[in-house]
């Protein structure tokens, strides 16, 4: 046996503890047996995002290897810095949907997409996203994520899929795109439905066929792989291009270009803010959202604040890099957990095939028909549509479904970022509705104290002479009036004359100024009518906060319970008392 000398410290060298810090927040207490599945897992992956993020550049109007590269750098500073385990960053279709009608709405003069000067400017959208998410991190700002609810991300999603999937329609088919708005672009394409060159038609037809067969019958394989690894030997042997079918040509192979963005500057920021911003909100939201759901699958603690640095590292890795805003993405995670990844070390592999790509195989991607990524991106948009989700949405609760609704049909029919500054604005709404209109409820308590719950209406008590009222919401100035005036109706209309209104408030967790004068109001109203009122379950802060405002200055102390079944308790002694006192 060893004991500790006196004057030596028996804890751990400060040395370990550093050397502990220096590794990855996501890659600590890594376990040796997580290797083998995490590189499999990885390379599965890059078979799926490869194609994947070069259709993404389709709806970014950027070059293909651009797709590449957001998987590259990007993913590697994310797994390096980021806390979550499984969270895979990269390209992702929202984003790109918000960069493209941003740029194209910014009206900066002699802009067209496809272009140098735009592949620049979403680069620097790239670094003004990365410097947002670094500065809610300096302010703890994860909480934002949480203003898009769940059911307005279902429903912003399944807007930004509708866009997506018709946005690829006219490259399946080899028709031109039209303009305008969505439904223009969608008259357009069907008044030129017969202009569709077949052998692009069947290329996409032929794509599709081969993901959802994979999926059906052999999931474990990438079906959009085999797609583009056919596609591209079918295209080479028949002379695909000469025949109308529109390939993507040279891509550029090699090491992304590193430095700041080429024919851009400070100049050029004021004009950009509110895409970066539309894009920051739905990094934060759709990134935490995917982090929690997976951590909370595997029993892992997620810091949403910690992964906001690790998605700046990788937008600015992205600015950095020569390519466009990343994000978390739901769909690679997704493939990633399925395949049993552990650690980011998955997510490093996947970078790793990424270079070996870039480095020697982008010359095999020149016959690739761009009617084939047009289909995987197609699938993508149709994944992206949640009509289960908004079926569960409808189950709970109408409203919500509603906003929903309204939210996707606003992102593919207007706009990207006006339907995510719409989701925000309705989420507020419907939340600060249902304080301004909470369920109310006359309890009434049994013998043995089980509480029972009737929706608050004239006519109701709880017992003769007895009014127990809980109101399940904060008490403040927009509800106050309405919480005093349900309270008097209560009480005028019920059947016997009310000797003692109970006020449950182990609901209402805090209560402003206004709602305050609205609460000393209703206890002279109760009083008037010769009756007792009463607080019961309320919480420490809860009352402090009526002391400071002098709301208890109205009540006597014996009048305020600890909770609803000893202040019932109390009327029912008082009652007796007094039936006892009038025999």
């Amino acid at each position: 046996m060893t004991t500790n000398r006196p004057g030596l410290d028996s804890s751990p060298h400060p040395s370990a503890h550093h050397a502990r810090r220096a590794v990855p927040p996501a890659l600590r207490a890594y376990q040796r047996s997580w290797l083998r599945p995490d590189v499999v897992a990885g390379v599965t992956l890059a078979a799926v995002a490869i194609p994947e993020t070069m259709g993404y550049t389709s709806i970014a109007r950027v070059p293909v290897v651009t797709g590449l590269y957001t998987i590259l750098f990007p993913a590697m500073a994310f797994a390096l810095v980021g806390s979550s385990r499984l969270l895979v960053v990269g390209a992702d279709s929202a984003t790109a949907a918000i960069l493209a009608s941003g740029l194209a709405a910014v009206g900066i003069a002699g802009l067209v997409p496809d272009s140098p000067q735009w592949l620049a400017l979403t680069s620097l959208v790239a670094l003004m996203c990365g410097a947002l998410l670094l500065l809610a991190r300096l302010l703890r700002l994860g909480f934002l994520g949480d203003f898009l609810s769940a059911s307005v991300l279902v429903g912003f999603l399944t807007g930004v899929g509708i866009q997506v999937l018709s946005g690829q329609i006219p490259d399946m088919l080899g028709i031109p795109k039209g303009s305008g708005g969505w439904f223009e672009q969608q008259w357009y394409m069907l008044t030129h439905l017969p202009q569709t060159n077949l052998p692009t038609m069947a290329f996409a037809v032929g794509t599709l066929a081969l993901i959802v067969g994979f999926r059906k019958f052999l999931p474990a394989v990438p079906g959009a792989i085999i797609a583009v690894v056919l596609s591209i030997a079918l295209s080479a042997a028949f002379q695909a291009s000469t025949h109308g079918v529109a390939i993507i040509g040279t891509v550029q192979g090699g090491f992304p270009p590193i430095g700041l963005p080429s024919g851009v500057g400070w100049a050029d920021v004021p004009d950009l803010v509110t895409v970066a911003v539309s894009c920051f909100v739905l990094i934060i939201a759709q990134s935490a959202a995917t982090s929690r759901s997976f951590g909370a699958r595997h029993g892992d603690r997620v810091d949403i604040n910690q992964d906001l640095v690790g998605l700046s590292a990788a937008n600015l890795a992205a600015g950095l890099s020569g390519t466009f805003v990343v994000n978390g993405s739901p769909t690679k995670t997704q493939i990633l957990d399925g395949q049993h990844g552990k650690s980011q070390v998955a997510n490093l592999t996947m970078a790793g095939v990424v270079l070996v790509v870039l480095l020697f195989l982008t010359g095999f991607l020149t016959d690739m028909p761009k009617s084939v990524l047009a289909a995987i991106v197609f699938v993508i948009g149709i994944d992206l549509v949640d009509v289960e989700g908004l079926r569960r949405v409808w189950a709970a609760r109408r409203s919500e479904f509603y906003i929903a609704v309204i939210t996707a049909v606003v992102v593919f029919a207007v706009g990207v970022e006006q339907g995510i500054v719409l989701a925000i604005v309705l989420s507020v709404i419907e939340m600060v509705r249902r304080q301004y209109r909470p369920r109310q409820f006359v309890v009434s308590v049994t013998r043995d104290g089980r509480e029972t719950y009737a929706r608050a209406e004239p006519g109701l008590q709880s017992a003769p002479g007895l009014l127990v009222f809980r109101y399940d919401a904060d008490l403040f100035y927009a509800n106050a009036n309405q919480f005093s005036d349900e309270v008097q109706r209560l009480i005028v209309g019920a059947p016997d004359p009310v000797s003692w209104l109970i006020l449950d408030c182990s609901s209402i967790p805090d209560i402003d100024y206004s709602a305050a004068a609205a609460l000393e109001g209703l206890i002279t109203f109760v009083h008037t009518h010769g009756a007792t009122f009463a607080l019961a379950a309320t919480d420490p802060n809860l009352r402090a906060s009526l002391s400071a405002m002098g709301v208890l200055a109205h009540l006597h102390e014996e009048h305020i319970f600890d909770s609803v079944e000893d202040a019932v308790d109390a009327y029912r002694n008082t009652a007796n008392a007094k039936k006892r006192g009038g025999a």
